[in-house]
């Protein structure tokens, strides 16, 4: 192979690309460039010392840094032949090695060291394999209407508020009127354990961390918000590319969250979503079963990447990532 080609091996019965040089140093740009783009905002909020209701949750509740997602991974089945000019700098990252069994012309491509990253991070890979896999295997519900974020200020005071700062569209008398016409029926955990015990009663299920698994369903908001949390915790076996999509669709999933919330958001320039009418219902549910869709996509391309982890012969570790 030379330095302005790619080539694929087939190795164990899975597939191999080698990446040429010029190729991976393009795709590595490429994916610099566009997360510059989405989080140069953030981080010019963040140096301001400003906060931001609704995109800040990318960054605070998700622990990947912008720092992190900027850097590019190939991915497990895709190895990157060394450039004239020197080796790749992957060459030193954790996770990766030389793959002396392939053919280059001067040095080993560089690439995932799966042997290592499923001893360290086998267990990981299955619970997430499994809870895509579950998710995937039920029906989309889309009757929420995001409900889980007005059982988060449900008898609050004002000042109590989760959002310090940004006002209630309704108020606090009008946003438990709401609580209280509406059944809530929230399966997601990480939803469900931020409802004020005011709340909590009002929820019809009782969805717990240890029953993650069983509860998840791919019309949940925060399901599919949570494929990023998924591909960046796979890093970096997870493409860059793809972890970057998952960013994307979570930002975008994160907007009609707030939008549909009680806040008023119009100083951030935020149309609500009014889910307390018939109007705003059908709104959200158009939205949502939209978000299930390009959600079933990212998902089965992260169930992908755990399958060829989980295939390779030394898929074996059992400690927890």
């Amino acid at each position: 192979m030379t330095s302005d080609t790619s080539a694929t091996v087939h190795q164990n019965q899975a597939t191999t690309t080698i990446l040429a040089a010029n190729t991976w140093r393009e795709r590595e740009s490429r994916h610099q460039d566009r997360v510059d783009a989405l989080v140069s905002e953030h981080l010019h909020r963040r140096r301001r010392g400003e906060r931001h209701p609704v995109q800040d949750f990318l960054f605070t509740y998700y622990s990947h840094r912008p720092a992190q997602l900027r850097r590019w991974h190939p991915g497990v089945g895709t190895l990157l032949a060394h450039p004239t000019d020197g080796e790749p700098p992957h060459r030193g990252w954790r996770y990766y090695t030389d793959h002396l069994d392939q053919l280059a012309d001067h040095a080993p491509p560089v690439g995932l060291d799966v042997a290592t990253f499923t001893a360290e991070r086998g267990a990981t890979v299955r619970f997430v394999a499994a809870l895509l896999e579950a998710t995937e295997a039920r029906s989309a519900n889309l009757g929420c209407f995001g409900l889980h974020e007005w059982a988060m200020v449900y008898r609050t005071s004002p000042g109590n508020v989760r959002h310090q700062g940004v006002p209630l569209r309704l108020g606090s008398a009008g946003t438990d009127a709401v609580v209280e016409s509406h059944r809530i029926r929230c399966s997601h955990y990480d939803a469900y354990r931020f409802f004020t015990d005011d709340a909590v009663p009002r929820n019809q299920l009782r969805p717990t961390r240890t029953g993650q698994i069983s509860q998840e369903q791919p019309g949940c908001l925060h399901a599919t918000m949570d494929c990023y949390k998924w591909a960046y915790k796979l890093t970096p076996a997870v493409p860059s590319e793809l972890v970057l999509e998952c960013f994307e669709l979570a930002r975008d999933v994160r907007e009609l969250d707030m939008r549909a919330s009680p806040y008023d958001l119009s100083a951030w320039g935020y149309t609500p979503v009014r889910i307390e009418t018939a109007e705003g219902k059908a709104q959200y549910v158009a939205a949502q079963r939209e978000f299930a869709e390009r959600g079933r996509v990212v998902r089965n391309r992260l169930l992908a990447v755990c399958r060829q982890l989980l295939g390779h012969p030394d898929a074996v570790g059992t400690e927890a990532g």
